[in-house]
């Protein structure tokens, strides 16, 4: 049965504002952001791709301010990899007065986007705020390297104080030209630096080295795919790319370049790249979920609904975890294609977990309602209302299931607990009003 178009929208948009699970944090392509698992030829052993995504999370206030709100709405695209939505809401963030936190989580954002003008910009607004010299320096050192202007890159990380920016640049400048040395004893320096978020970068490239350095009888493409994964978890993809061509031209069967290469190509905004990229893959190991996790996310980005829909289910049946995640997405899609049967499936899935949040019952009693399963709906909320007894959006949603099943009176007191846990929360104040 294909769902209306009214309930696909507030579905899909609901699945989009997915609070990331704690567990499930600095995934995975960001996050997400997943686990990815690749294996060396010629080694036998795990290379995983995991993106540290060591950006923190900002709280929400409790007041409610739009800011930080803001801030953290485009943390959580962030860490999805959702970078467009991440970046509008940064933007909105700044307009609402987040000053240089916001300026400096839409620059990362542009950076990801490969959106340099925006970058150059938000530089200059930076500047403009007090950002700090070293924080300013690891920025633009990062856009002339993302530019291919290495030259420029080297003066103005030479020039500059002594900081653990200034290393970190020296660092991937080091690693881009091919001089591993220098770059080892960059980060040595950035590992016992000040900077938190550096550091664990740092840590992250740093154990690229420790790896290959386990296999001394490795080629050296063997270095450049962990190198290259490594650049991919501290969200440096577009370094990583011409590492990895250089390699699949050498190598044209090595099937964990090509995954990084896609991998690399979809968080940059390149579907179709990252479609031929994991296709190779694909056809070099069939069975891998991962390979199929990231074909399917490929193709969703791309448009493809039945093709993405096609690879998740296998990476689903293939056993790709995290299992909540390629739930989500494999719901999403279906959703588009207007199958909601199966998105339903997922959803009640999902809500059997006892990591379920709130947005999955919400979207489990939509897709519920508009495929005329009531009672399924109904348990929905009640299912919410019992684990968020205290979440005044899982009182929102019993009332709407029960006012949906003719209960008028239920759905009256429901409504009224909800305004009681949030007096602000208006969809309720108007669904009441409805009522009477």
């Amino acid at each position: 049965m294909r769902i209306p178009l009214r309930i696909i929208a507030p579905v899909v948009l609901a699945l989009c504002c997915v609070a990331v699970l704690v567990g499930f944090l600095w995934w995975q392509l960001r996050e997400s952001a997943q686990d990815i698992q690749h294996t060396i030829e010629t080694t036998g052993n795990d290379l995983p791709l995991r993106p540290t995504r060591t950006m923190e999370i900002t709280p929400v206030a409790a007041d409610g301010d739009e800011a930080i709100v803001r801030l953290r709405q485009g943390d959580l695209f962030a860490l999805r990899g959702q970078w467009s939505e991440a970046q509008q809401e940064y933007q909105l963030a700044v307009d609402a007065g987040g000053d240089l936190p916001a300026l400096r989580k839409l620059a990362q954002a542009q950076l990801q986007r490969r959106d340099m003008d925006g970058v150059r910009a938000t530089i200059r607004d930076m500047k403009n705020a007090g950002a700090k010299s070293e924080d300013l320096l690891l920025l633009e050192s990062i856009v002339h390297l993302r530019t291919g202007e290495l030259v420029r890159a080297r003066e103005v990380l030479e020039g500059a104080q002594d900081s653990p920016q200034q290393h970190y640049g020296l660092a991937l400048l080091s690693m881009v030209e091919g001089s591993h040395e220098q770059a080892k004893q960059e980060l040595a320096i950035v590992m016992n630096g000040w900077e938190p978020v550096l550091r664990a970068n740092a840590r992250s490239l740093q154990g690229a080295y420790d790896e290959f350095a386990l296999f001394p009888e490795s080629p050296e493409i063997h270095l450049v795919t962990l190198l290259s994964r490594a650049l991919a978890q501290v969200q440096e993809c577009e370094l990583a790319l011409p590492l990895l061509n250089q390699v699949t031209l050498q190598q044209d069967d090595y099937r964990d370049a090509w995954i990084v290469q896609g991998y690399c190509e979809l968080a940059t905004e390149r579907p179709e790249q990252a479609i031929i990229s994991l296709e190779q893959a694909y056809q070099l190991d069939p069975q891998k979920p991962e390979t199929q996790y990231f074909l399917g996310r490929a193709y969703a980005a791309s448009g493809d609904s039945m093709n993405a829909i096609t690879f998740l289910e296998y990476a689903l049946a293939n056993g790709f975890q995290p299992e909540a995640e390629v739930r989500r997405e494999l719901a999403a899609q279906a959703l588009i294609a207007g199958n909601g049967v199966v998105a339903m499936e997922q959803y009640a899935a999902l809500a059997q977990r006892d990591d379920a949040t709130i947005e999955t019952f919400e979207q489990l009693a939509q897709t519920s309602l508009a495929l005329g399963e009531t009672d399924r709906a109904l348990l929905a909320g009640k299912a919410a209302a019992e684990k968020f007894p205290e979440n005044a959006r899982a009182l929102l949603l019993l009332g709407t299931m029960l006012a949906a099943t003719e209960d008028k009176d239920g759905a009256r007191i429901a409504y009224q607990k909800a305004l009681q846990l949030d007096p602000f929360l208006r969809e309720a104040e108007e669904k009441l009003q409805e009522l009477q």
